[in-house]
């Protein structure tokens, strides 16, 4: 079992940065791949970042990338998203989700952190 708790939610004005935090419970959380989630006001939960559990493979959504990195610290059980340039159009609730090792099946979900954006 993991449990995911996220923080560094807020808001800030657009073209501002925020990172997020996703701390996980559990000493196997280094087997797991994550991935950031986001889910605006009457809009679907959409993907927004990847990281495999060793680190070595991340990938973005377009709408974020080159903007967004994701980042894990596993001695510290946490996997971060630093989000530079943010847009209005970022305001959305954020998750991480975690799966294990070799699954596609992300069915460890935090409780998400708001992200608003003002223009």
């Amino acid at each position: 079992q993991v449990q995911l708790v996220e923080s560094g939610g807020g808001l800030v004005q657009a073209g501002d940065s925020l990172r997020l935090s996703c701390v996980a419970s559990g000493r196997t959380f280094s087997s797991y791949t994550m991935r950031w989630f986001r889910q605006a006001p009457g809009k679907e939960r959409e993907f927004v970042a990847h990281m495999s559990w060793s680190g070595l493979s991340t990938y973005y959504a377009d709408s974020v990338k080159g903007r967004f990195t994701i980042s894990r610290d596993n001695a510290k059980n946490t996997v971060y998203l630093q989000m530079n340039s943010l847009k209005p159009e970022d305001t959305a609730v954020y998750y991480c989700a975690a799966a294990p090792a070799g699954s596609s099946v992300y069915n460890y979900w935090g409780q998400g952190t708001q992200v608003t954006v003002s223009s």
